[in-house]
């Protein structure tokens, strides 16, 4: 048989290409494993045992289904007109990543997507762990790990949850921003990437493989 034509060398490249720039996206997202150890070496002094601690990312932006609450978490009624500026700087930034992106990576997006998602009653049970992972600089997620399989499918209420502030960007130590110990924290189903509170309100965070993978406390 002969060589392949051309265009589907080409076409190979360019796909090898853009795999090789995800990756390496993908890598630059990642925090690097210095700061996960200080986030879990704070949580194991606090608490004992083992830690798993999960980067919820320096800007969590879930979308919002709680009444009181408009999509992007802010309260209805309020800074109305600081909303319509952050709208529009959006639009504009939003329109800047989507041209790069179409020629760098074959695809637009959205550079202020919202990551996972919360839902529940008024005044729900999740909103303040998810407040306080909001205005973290660096939100990391870190609770008491279990080595139960089937817990970790199907969701276990852990001894202690905490909401820990640090950023790359930062010399300062790790801060808990939150914290509850059982009975009072919700039931999390890492496998699921699930928080669950008894009102039945519930926070879908959204992380990558690899740092679900990374989150699990030795």
């Amino acid at each position: 048989m002969g060589e392949e034509p051309g265009w589907s060398q080409g076409l190979a490249g360019k796909i090898d290409g853009a795999g090789r720039r995800l990756e390496e996206w993908s890598a630059r997202q990642s925090p690097v494993p210095e700061l996960r150890q200080r986030v879990r070496a704070l949580a194991v002094a606090q608490w004992g045992g083992s830690v798993d601690v999960i980067y919820l990312g320096d800007d969590v932006t879930p979308v919002f289904a709680v009444p009181g609450r408009r999509r992007d978490g802010t309260f209805t009624g309020r800074h109305l007109v600081r909303r319509f500026f952050w709208n529009a700087l959006r639009g504009v930034v939003n329109g800047v990543v989507n041209v790069f992106l179409i020629f760098n990576a074959g695809g637009g997006g959205d550079v202020f997507a919202g990551r996972g998602s919360v839902t529940g009653p008024a005044n729900a049970q999740a909103l303040g762990l998810v407040d306080a992972a909001r205005a973290a600089k660096g939100a990391w997620l870190a609770y008491t790990a279990t080595d139960d399989v089937e817990d970790r499918r199907s969701g276990y209420s852990p001894e202690h949850m905490a909401v820990v502030d640090l950023a790359a960007s930062t010399d300062a130590e790790p801060t808990i921003r939150w914290h509850a110990e059982k009975p009072d924290t919700p039931r999390i189903s890492p496998a699921r990437q699930r928080l669950t509170w008894p009102d039945g309100s519930i926070y879908q965070y959204d992380v990558t493989r690899q740092e679900a993978t990374a989150a699990r406390g030795a």
